[in-house]
């Protein structure tokens, strides 16, 4: 489904479901945040984005019903800060987990009420199922709008792309749990936080899976090479197929790796220097 990524613009993705991208496109965000509406007679509003009053007034514009329900996949600062401010304006009730106290999180959101894993909401005409994913973050949700097996994911699952993780909150053992997770559930699509609908939902969990696992093998065959090494002196190497700029996040990620590898009992840390476990 390669339909438009144009800021502003309202596209219908299926029955019910409508997709405005933020004008927050970058390097992390790709194309812009997705904001997704759900409904017809009454709307809930999945993602509002950053706090942007040009994307506030296209969110408005489109809704010619009234927006009773604002939620959120997560509370990262490109998916929940207009949450509020969306909600003062229409009384809609907010949706989602509390922000963790990692300092990099929306603290302005303030959810009325918080899901419950396997919850079914009925938000007016549609019917959405409530899935705890923590990983990204430690409070990340997915919604399953059933009717059309289309799984709405934030930033768990991405586009063409694997997400970052972010530590402490973010947590690599979390991460792959909840992708096993998910494959229990019904579903055909996903709707991602940022980029295109992806036809192929399963196939995208095995790659995603793959992916990390893969990864995972390259930072145990780096240290074994080096014999111990920093993050700093770690990083290009397990990264040398990703552009140097990004090196920043992808240190965060490779953070989350070892982690995993040393609740796994296959790293150890050592006065800032990670060794395989043994060798």
């Amino acid at each position: 489904m390669n339909l438009r990524l144009t800021p502003g613009e309202a596209v219908p993705l299926t029955a019910g479901v409508r997709r405005i991208v933020a004008p927050n496109a970058g390097l992390m965000t790709g194309p812009g945040t997705n904001t997704y509406l759900l409904g017809t007679r009454e709307i809930a509003v999945l993602d509002p984005g950053p706090n942007d009053a040009a994307h506030l007034q296209a969110i408005l514009r489109a809704c010619e019903a009234p927006i009773r329900w604002v939620a959120v996949t997560h509370t990262h600062a490109d998916h929940s800060p207009l949450a509020r401010i969306l909600a003062e304006r229409t009384g809609a009730r907010l949706i989602g987990l509390a922000p963790p106290a990692d300092g990099r999180q929306d603290e302005t959101f303030v959810p009325e009420h918080l899901p419950a894993d396997g919850e079914r909401l009925q938000l007016g005409g549609v019917a959405v199922t409530a899935i705890r994913t923590p990983g990204h973050a430690s409070n990340c949700l997915c919604y399953l709008l059933e009717s059309e097996r289309l799984l709405f994911t934030g930033d768990h699952v991405l586009e063409g792309v694997s997400p970052v993780i972010l530590p402490p909150d973010g947590d690599m053992s979390a991460y792959m749990q909840s992708l096993e997770k998910l494959h229990a559930y019904d579903f055909e699509r996903i709707a991602p936080g940022h980029g295109s609908v992806i036809e192929d939902a399963k196939r995208a969990l095995d790659m995603l899976k793959r992916h990390r696992l893969a990864r995972e093998s390259k930072v145990l065959n780096a240290l074994r090479r080096m014999g111990a090494a920093t993050l700093d002196r770690l990083t290009p190497a397990v990264y040398d197929d990703v552009p140097a700029e990004r090196h920043s996040w992808a240190r965060l990620t490779l953070e989350a790796h070892l982690i995993k590898l040393a609740r796994d009992g296959r790293v150890i840390v050592y006065e800032g220097s990670w060794r395989v476990l043994g060798a």
